[in-house]
């Protein structure tokens, strides 16, 4: 039963919370961990299947050689030791949609352990991002359950019966588990975030919470500061995006304080965050460990990864996200929320090292992109790969403003037929649509001499006091030029005039 949120918040200063989470990535191989069926998103019911995932008697599962490399390559990005040697286990429990009724996962000799990922938290918008190391416990591979649906609710109670897929049965998944180390909702949020972007940078997992590629489980607990003790703890599931972590976790917090303050019991229990009346929700009572019967899986051998092929697998990492943003903050000069927001994306940020290699402005790149292009990418739900205007061509767009060739209000003109449409010389571009800036004193002050007579009561109050004019005659300069005067020079050559 949902405990109703306190209406004043507790003192939450005399607690703090001991939170991990449970991942599950799902990897994008192309068929699954121990069979070779297709793990195609989407598809028909029960049309994904093989006598391996749905456990008959007598089949043999084979591993599936990339399940293997994804793992160690996930592993050495997370700063975690690779097991020399690791086995699969039998992890026994019933459930409609497990069709052998157990798991094939990895127990005691998991294939990484002990290692850690750098998170960024920005406490208020403005301030310079904190950061902190989250220990990962450790990272395993293990196959994916069926999926029930329940007709006439989400939810097994309140339905009129269940249907079972078992499309995703065997589907590989690497479960990864956290240290105790996040204190807060943002912290929590984040590191899910921080692991998701490691997982794309790899290539190995599209992340998609929306279709449960990744999925994230809370363990929270809360204890007064300065305890060593954990508290009891609680675990919260059915969260689908970082942003409902984050309150299901804001939300437990106010909830497990407000029972220590009030002397009622916490009960170790599984619970739901229901997105509609922003609670977490009881679920079912967790008085211990679950015994799941761990034994080693008699039908697959042990794996032994040697250090060629661990060295080869290192090799193939591409440059990290947190790598990324020190990197654009010490060597590039940008702020770290600019290197936060480049970095958000490999593709983005392979955009942007394209475009500044051609001795671009880095800043002025960086506005662009996060500016205009995003706007755009966002408002035509478009990834930067699918648009017309090449890295090559934004650098020059960048340097043309820069040696005063064309001014940035001209750019902004132009971009959106850059965006749709491919071109190899912006030069030739604007020099074809007339739009190359006027930047030659003599031309400019002609045009400012023109615009001047045909105005000169204006002028007169300038000179009598009315300095705001001055906007009016860069108006009207920039309308008889068609935007092509440079602001600059035009500002200072108007300047001069008016004060005669």
């Amino acid at each position: 039963m949902a405990t109703a949120a306190p209406k004043k918040k507790a003192t939450s200063t005399q607690y703090e919370a001991v939170i991990g989470l449970e991942t599950h990535c799902q990897l994008n191989t192309e068929t699954k961990i121990f069979s070779p069926v297709s793990t195609a998103f989407g598809t028909p019911p029960n049309t994904n299947i093989s006598a391996i995932c749905l456990g008959y008697p007598g089949v043999l599962p084979v591993l599936n050689e990339k399940v293997l490399e994804y793992a160690v390559k996930a592993g050495i990005a997370l700063n975690c030791q690779i097991a020399p040697y690791s086995k699969f286990d039998r992890k026994q429990y019933f459930y409609p949609d497990l069709p052998k009724n157990y798991q094939i996962s990895q127990y005691d000799l998991p294939i990484a352990e002990h290692g850690w990922l750098e998170i960024e938290v920005v406490e208020k918008p403005g301030d310079e991002p904190i950061r902190k190391k989250i220990g990962i416990t450790r990272l395993h591979m293990e196959e994916d359950a069926g999926k029930l649906v329940h007709a006439g609710s989400d939810r097994l109670a309140g339905s009129t019966h269940s249907l079972v897929d078992f499309n995703r049965a065997g589907v590989p998944l690497l479960e990864i588990v956290s240290e105790p180390d996040i204190r807060t909702g943002a912290e929590a949020a984040e590191y899910g975030q921080e692991l998701r972007r490691i997982m794309r940078y790899l290539g190995i997992s599209d992340g998609n919470m929306q279709e449960g590629s990744l999925r994230c489980d809370v363990n929270i607990s809360i204890r007064p500061i300065g305890q060593k003790e954990f508290g009891t703890k609680v675990e919260i599931k059915n969260m689908n995006s970082f942003s409902a972590i984050q309150k299901a976790i804001d939300y437990e917090i106010e909830r497990q304080i407000k029972c220590l303050e009030t002397g009622e019991k916490i009960v170790q229990e599984t619970r739901l965050w229901e997105e509609g009346s922003q609670k977490t929700v009881s679920m079912r009572s967790k008085e211990g460990s679950s015994d799941y019967r761990y034994f080693p899986e008699p039908d697959l051998p042990p794996i032994e990864v040697s250090v060629e092929q661990m060295n080869q697998w290192k090799g193939e990492l591409p440059e990290l996200p947190a790598q990324k943003r020190h990197r654009y903050e010490e060597e590039l000069e940008l702020s770290a929320y600019d290197a936060r927001v480049l970095t958000d994306d490999r593709e983005i940020a392979e955009y942007f090292e394209s475009a500044i290699a051609q001795n671009a402005n880095p800043k002025q790149v960086a506005n662009w992109l996060m500016g205009d292009i995003a706007a755009y990418l966002n408002s035509e739900k478009l990834s930067i790969g699918e648009i017309a205007l090449k890295p090559s061509i934004l650098a020059e767009l960048v340097n043309l403003i820069d040696q005063g060739t064309i001014s940035g209000k001209i750019a902004k003109e132009i971009l959106p037929e850059l965006l749709t449409t491919p071109i190899d010389s912006l030069q030739k571009f604007v020099e074809s649509k007339g739009m190359i800036q006027i930047s030659d004193t003599g031309e400019l002050e002609k045009i400012i001499d023109k615009i001047l007579s045909e105005n000169a009561d204006k002028v007169e109050q300038f000179r009598n006091g009315k300095t705001k004019l001055q906007g009016f005659f860069v108006g009207q300069i920039m309308k008889e030029t068609s935007g092509r005067a440079d602001p600059k020079l035009t500002n200072q050559l108007l300047g001069k005039k008016l004060k005669g």
